[in-house]
């Protein structure tokens, strides 16, 4: 995997009302998943509860016994998926059917097996093969989460192996438990041989995107740990929503996979949801803008170095996925390889799985090139900032789109042209250097890499930018939901709000946004008052910050750092005054006391209950920040009345 790519993941208008509404409440989801489950006899819950206690005393009495042995504390999730599985299951009221109940008590059972395993400091599934289940404690959120594996019996313990990241289609059933269940109970769709296989759970059903992306890499990450993978030869695919998720993952992360194969999915949001159709509620500009984050037709000539197997059924409504991209890789000189299932629905057909799967293995065998000759390479925002041996460090414009072409010539020598760039990073040792007609020295910093400024026009090479200087960067991007890729921490207020109308909102989203974030991705959001918050918290987290300046206190230690002015009369931002007592802000900004870290006022995850129906539309709904009129309550959609809303520029003005 490449190094940057891998750290970056270790380590997430006018005035309708004239009084204010009655206090508002979180808003009813149009549509809950997982969907409500099956009622447990007094009997079953009891049994289960006590199942789950004991393990959950198991665990700790062994966490303690584990302290000082780092190999095996490591081991510790491989034990508590069991117990989050059935754990969840009845706190959530979330037994689908029957048969989950006989496999909860299954995998108490396993859970109680493979503790005593650890205890004597044994862990016989590191070597098993077949179908295992493993888990890892996320750094986002801390939460547990499993995956699942398809371990070959050829496998070699000493030689590196191939690996194929398989991304699951919908299933809005599919809790911890239903997902281990089916991960013990047979493999994925396509089975290259001789090929590890990484099934992630992706927290549940968001295709990949925010948390659900980064599982995929946390997961990769803790496979590469326990399993030696030749980082040349891992492959990325997967059907349905994850199809989705293969043609978000290959066009966002090229220089990572030797190959691709979606099947079906789709590959952007306006089409797919039909969310522009005449009749449909408006959809606002910059939402809009914010759509091109997970857009895969826009940068489809980022499959460049990224052979791609398309597959979808000639009778499926989501071959329109791999249609799109067709055309969109033809606009960028490249040709998509296609297999289409003639006659066939939402399915694998037999014999093109079969002619699929051979020209795959084909593929992973030949792997990836580590230091190609020529990188095509497109983004619209800082977040997906990298391919093989180059980073985009700066951009002129976030949200349109900035292209690098970049060819290694000769002895060594690398030719560069841009669009829309203001800082480059080269993993590369060149001897010289041509960007955009200009020959600039071939300077190495102290990191051995190359780093290429652009001022006025002019390229120069420069040591990497500080820290201090307050841009949008790889990590340090917007919009609000670009906090929740990475460890973050609410900080609820214990103070008294500047209104009571704003302390009854404030906690109603602060609700709002816990409960999505359990339901959609499968986490406990960390929560802690705001005179709890420490310096290490502060190093390690994005800060979200509820309530305001006289409620919280970490708001009110930062507020003169921010670019607003607050108080009990007036909210003041980008030179507009709001009144305080109808009005609230919700922001994200570079924390002041921590400029790789953000803050974020009064928001979770911005796209709400809305996304619970629809993958595609799991997109970010606010930009960098917004100015909120609490007279209108919550709905599905909104946290309020959006009065204003807007990007910073690239130095966060």
């Amino acid at each position: 995997m490449h190094r940057l790519t891998l750290l970056c993941f270790l380590g997430l208008v006018a005035v309708a009302h004239a009084q204010p509404a009655p206090a508002s409440v979180a808003p009813v989801p149009p549509k809950r998943i997982p969907i409500p489950g099956i009622t447990l006899t007094d009997t079953e819950r009891a049994e289960l509860t006590s199942g789950a206690a004991a393990l959950q005393s198991e665990i700790d009495v062994l966490a303690r016994e584990l302290a000082a042995n780092a190999d095996f504390s490591a081991l510790l999730p491989d034990v508590e998926i069991f117990h989050k599985a059935v754990d969840w299951a009845l706190r959530y009221n979330e037994f689908m059917a029957a048969k989950e109940i006989a496999a909860a008590r299954a995998y108490l059972t396993k859970g109680r097996e493979r503790a005593s395993q650890l205890r004597e400091k044994k862990a016989p599934w590191l070597a098993a093969t077949g179908l295992v289940v493993r888990g890892y404690r996320s750094k986002i959120d801390g939460s547990i989460q499993p995956y699942g594996l398809v371990v070959p019996e050829s496998l070699q313990r000493t030689r590196a192996t191939p690996l194929l990241v398989w991304l699951l289609g919908r299933g809005e059933k599919r809790t911890e438990l239903a997902f281990l269940s089916e991960r013990e109970a047979a493999p994925p769709q396509l089975t290259p041989r001789d090929t590890l296989m990484l099934v992630p759970y992706g927290r549940f059903c968001n295709a990949t995107k925010f948390a659900g992306e980064a599982d995929v890499f946390e997961a990769l990450a803790a496979v590469v740990e326990h399993y030696k993978v030749d980082e040349d030869r891992i492959a990325v695919g997967g059907f349905s929503m994850g199809g989705g998720s293969a043609w978000h993952l290959a066009t966002h992360f090229p220089g990572l996979w030797c190959a691709a194969s979606p099947g079906a999915g789709f590959a952007e949001t306006p089409i797919f949801t039909r969310a522009l159709s005449p009749g449909r509620e408006p959809r606002t500009k910059w939402e809009q803008t914010l759509w091109r984050q997970f857009e895969s037709t826009g940068i489809a000539g980022n499959l460049f170095n990224v052979p791609t197997l398309a597959y979808a059924g000639e009778l499926d409504g989501q071959k329109q996925a791999s249609d799109l991209m067709d055309a969109a890789m033809a606009g960028a000189d490249l040709k998509l390889e296609r297999f289409i299932g003639p006659q066939t629905a939402h399915k694998y057909h037999d014999a093109t799985k079969a002619a699929l799967t051979s020209r795959f293995e084909e593929l992973i065998t030949q792997g990836r090139d580590r230091v190609p000759r020529e990188i095509r390479f497109s983004t619209y925002t800082l977040r997906y900032a990298e391919s093989a041996w180059l980073r985009i460090d700066g951009m002129d414009q976030h949200w349109e789109r900035a292209d690098v072409k970049a060819r290694l010539s000769g002895e060594n020598a690398v030719s560069i042209e841009t669009q829309n760039v203001r800082a480059l990073t080269l993993e590369l040792s060149p001897r010289a250097i041509s960007i955009d007609g200009q020959t600039v020295p071939a300077v190495h910093s102290s990191d051995n890499r190359v780093h290429l400024s652009k001022q006025d026009g002019t390229w120069r090479t420069a040591m990497m930018e500080p820290a201090g200087i307050l841009r949008k960067r790889p990590g340090l991007t917007g919009p609000v939901d670009d906090a929740f890729v990475e460890p973050f921490l609410f900080v609820r207020p214990t103070g008294k709000p500047l209104h009571p109308e704003l302390g009854v909102w404030v906690e109603s989203e602060l609700t709002s946004a816990r409960t999505l974030w359990r339901d959609v991705f499968r986490g406990d959001a960390p929560v802690k008052a705001d005179r709890e918050v420490t310096e290490a918290d502060i190093a390690d987290r994005n800060l979200i910050l509820w309530g305001d300046p006289s409620s919280n206190a970490v708001l009110a230690r930062l507020i003169a750092r921010l670019p607003v002015t607050w108080d009990a009369k007036s909210l003041t931002f980008q030179g507009q005054t709001y009144d305080a007592k109808t009005h609230a802000p919700i922001l994200v900004f570079p924390n002041p006391l921590n400029l790789r870290r953000y803050i974020v006022l009064n928001s979770g995850i911005t796209f709400r209950t809305e996304g619970y129906g629809n993958n595609a539309l799991q997109t970010a709904k606010l930009p960098d920040w917004a100015i909120i009129d609490l007279r209108t309550p919550p709905d599905p959609r909104w946290p309020g009345k959006v009065v204003e809303a807007g990007f910073f520029n690239e130095t966060w003005k």
